[in-house]
């Protein structure tokens, strides 16, 4: 009986023992999924707050959204009228120049005995005073060519790029603007490659350089109606060297004007100015050489009118071309008494320069754009 008593209250102890620490497991689960609770609300209102606050900040970014596309627009209007205003300006200064270049020391009755002492020819004693107006015709060709007009004629020719064999022709300036690109005119194969951007036309010929070795250049004179070469002329150049510092590409430069025909080049590398030649057009004789104490360097391109040689010159990043060293073989005119001539900024810097003396304007390649500036003449009795 006793064991049995015993027995029992060891089992009564056990239950209530296991009763305890069940109660007591379940309790601290409890609290368990309470703090879980706790912490799940406290994730739910964190992620309601973060989203709230992005809302607002989407918000927010719409509204400066907005008002950046408003201010840029406001800036962009701003910025094209500012370009509007410069490009007056540029007219004006232009206008300016051209009122108050210098005027040359000598009288007008020294002028004209030395006019006549030269025998000029009535219709050559002008000099350029400002650039008229300007006409973009198209964009054709790469950064670098030639276009011009033969004074003779109204055949347009193009040479795209610094050296190739062939010529491209347009029957009129017309023709050629509304042509799809340089292909669209009648192709002109050359026997031999020319170089350079320094080709010119005149009188139905096309007279350009080839280059025979490293130092060998000529002078060709080619018959556009026959599609022969009827001449050949070495000319003097004892190293290679461009005759403009910033075209590297122009190691000669040949010139029409109303006296004919010219070339501008530089004899050797260390030569500091530009030489210019009178070369008998029919022959390619060179009847006379100047020094035009011209500097080669940070010059881009250069021509002929009127038997003055205007000299452009710009900057290594492109700037505004602008005239700055004018020679007149008729002594008539120095730079010192030149007016002073800007060309409008437009694209980069000329490749090339070509007068056309029967129509008074310069036909320019400016990084493939051809570009037509018609001139303001004046006698240079009264510069």
């Amino acid at each position: 009986m006793k064991p049995l008593l015993v027995l029992l209250v060891s089992t009564a102890w056990t239950l209530t023992g296991a009763q305890y620490y069940y109660q007591g497991l379940m309790d601290y689960l409890e609290n368990r999924l309470l703090a879980i609770e706790d912490r799940m609300q406290f994730w739910h209102e964190q992620c309601h707050r973060y989203h709230t606050e992005l809302l607002d900040f989407k918000k927010h970014t719409a509204e400066a959204m907005d008002g950046l596309k408003n201010g840029h627009g406001v800036l962009l209007r701003d910025l094209e009228g500012a370009a509007v205003r410069v490009d007056r300006v540029e007219r004006e200064m232009d206008y300016v120049e051209a009122l108050t270049s210098p005027r040359a020391c000598a009288s007008k009755a020294e002028k004209v005995l030395e006019q006549e002492a030269w025998g000029l020819e009535e219709n050559c004693v002008e000099i350029i005073s400002a650039i008229r107006s300007v006409k973009i015709l198209k964009r054709v060709g790469g950064p670098d060519g030639m276009w011009t007009r033969d004074p003779r004629s109204s055949k347009v020719f193009v040479l795209n790029g610094t050296s190739g064999d062939s010529v491209y022709q347009f029957s009129s300036v017309r023709d050629f603007s509304r042509s799809p690109g340089v292909s669209g005119g009648r192709q002109i194969r050359l026997p031999s490659e020319w170089i350079g951007p320094g080709a010119a036309v005149y009188n139905g010929f096309l007279y350009y350089l080839r280059r025979e070795t490293e130092t060998d250049m000529q002078v060709v004179k080619y018959d556009l109606l026959s599609g022969s070469v009827t001449d050949a002329a070495m000319f003097p150049l004892e190293s290679y060297a461009a005759v403009y510092g910033l075209n590297p590409e122009t190691v000669a430069d040949l010139a029409v004007d109303d006296q004919g025909l010219w070339l501008l080049y530089a004899a050797e590398d260390s030569e500091p100015s530009i030489n210019l030649a009178k070369m008998d057009p029919a022959t390619l004789d060179m009847e006379q050489i100047w020094d035009t104490r011209c500097p080669r360097e940070n010059a881009e391109a250069a021509f002929v009118a009127c038997g003055t040689v205007y000299v452009v010159y710009n900057t290594r990043p492109a700037s505004r071309s602008r005239v700055e060293c004018v020679f007149d073989v008729n002594e008539m005119v120095v730079s010192e008494e030149a007016p002073l001539i800007y060309f409008p900024r437009r694209y980069g810097a000329h490749a090339s320069l070509k007068y056309n003396p029967e129509e008074k304007q310069l036909y320019g390649w400016d990084d493939g754009y051809q570009i037509i500036y018609r001139l303001t003449m004046k006698r240079k009795l009264l510069v």
